[in-house]
């Protein structure tokens, strides 16, 4: 059933945070109802988006006004209703949050968007590397002398966007079980990337902040960095702790006078001496392939591990005794519902829906009538 069995949620259906959010909620059992626009090609392939699974799809023509009566209606049975447009948008097709709310007083309405509700960028576009470098957190991201790293979407969209904006709608639920009074939570990825950057803060008021590629935890440090080995391929090396670190110098047989007491937690080297250190290390790792050091660490706690493929990572013993990545009744490879509870178990839902493919049995489950569907579906609501 998973933990928010019983809650329902309504998703004005966008793009990249909010989909990842709407997944979020639905592999832990809410029911999620995605709106989403009618395309002319609704029935003719199955959207492989594993971002989208584990909902029902509604296709609504949120510009003719008998469509936007739907959602409200909607609304009054909803827990939760939240949007990814940029401000304004959805209080011009009449279902900004006062509207929504009015219905249902206990309503949280969710905005996710990258600048924000208000400032002097809240209207202007942009995308997950802008809020990485307006928050501060891209310029240290990369190697020492080189350009900032872009590390894919998973930072602002996923972590300071959909993670967040997930985490605001359930604040809001339960405070309105509470106090029965529904709000707005306004998710914005720049202020939650700004979260993110928590410990990095502490660092910067300790005189601990380093410049790109000079932090212990960004590739600044032989203990902490990914190298390459004989066959091309890549291992992760976390050896942070003494202890784990003594182990790894061992193993490498790397020069103990040379290397000893070097690890992050026991000494602050200068730049030229980690670099020093890196070129030693990188030399070593290079004499083997990278599953023959896979081998050698394989019994140890020297925080040594492959640099796996998409397929290689399902395929890896350890993720595979867990079923970390599962595949749907399509076949598709994603990851399994994550985190894991003990008493609610959370499930995949369904495979991701044509639009509007569970159009009339929402409707009915939300006390529409035959009739009224027919009717609506004349007018062209539907798309």
């Amino acid at each position: 059933m998973g933990p928010l069995h019983g809650y329902r949620i309504i998703e004005l259906a966008g793009l990249g945070p909010g989909p990842f959010c709407g997944m979020m909620l639905a592999d832990m059992g809410a029911e999620v109802i995605q709106i989403v626009r009618p395309t002319q090609d609704q029935q003719e392939e199955r959207p492989l988006k594993v971002d989208q699974r584990g909902r029902r799809s509604l296709a609504l023509d949120l510009k003719k006004p008998a469509a936007v009566e739907i959602v409200l209606r909607l609304c009054e049975n909803a827990d939760a209703l939240f949007e990814g447009f940029r401000p304004g948008v959805v209080e011009r097709l009449g279902l900004g949050p006062d509207v929504c709310m009015t219905r249902n007083p206990k309503l949280v309405f969710g905005r996710m968007t990258g600048w924000g509700q208000e400032g002097p960028l809240a209207e202007r576009a942009g995308h997950d590397i802008n809020y990485l470098a307006l928050s501060g957190a891209l310029h240290n991201l990369g190697r020492r002398g080189e350009k900032p790293a872009v590390p894919l979407n998973y930072v602002a969209d996923y972590g300071g966007g959909g993670m967040m904006l997930a985490f605001g709608l359930l604040c809001g639920i339960l405070s309105a079980q509470k106090n029965g009074k529904g709000q707005v939570v306004d998710a914005a990825m720049v202020d939650g990337v700004a979260a993110l950057q928590a410990f990095h803060y502490q660092m910067y008021h300790n005189g601990m902040y380093l410049e790109r590629g000079e932090h212990f935890l960004g590739g600044g440090h032989h203990s902490y960095d990914v190298y390459e080995t004989r066959d091309g391929e890549y291992l992760a090396v976390g050896a942070i702790e003494a202890k784990f670190y003594a182990q790894l110098i061992e193993i490498l047989e790397l020069d103990s006078e040379q290397f000893a007491h070097k690890s992050i937690c026991e000494e602050v080297l200068e730049t030229e001496v980690l670099q020093e250190l890196q070129v030693k290390m990188t030399e070593v790792f290079k004499t083997r392939s990278r599953d023959e050091w896979v081998d050698v660490f394989a019994e140890t706690d020297a925080c040594v591990t492959p640099v796996l493929s998409l397929e290689e990572a399902a395929q890896h013993p350890h993720n595979a005794a867990r079923q970390t990545f599962i595949r749907d009744e399509q076949g598709v490879l994603q990851h399994a519902p994550a985190p894991r509870f003990s008493e609610t178990p959370a499930v995949m839902g369904n495979a991701p829906r044509y639009a509007g493919e569970d159009r009339d049995g929402i409707l009915r489950d939300y006390g529409f009538s035959e009739d009224a569907i027919a009717q609506y579906a004349q007018a062209g609501v539907f798309g």
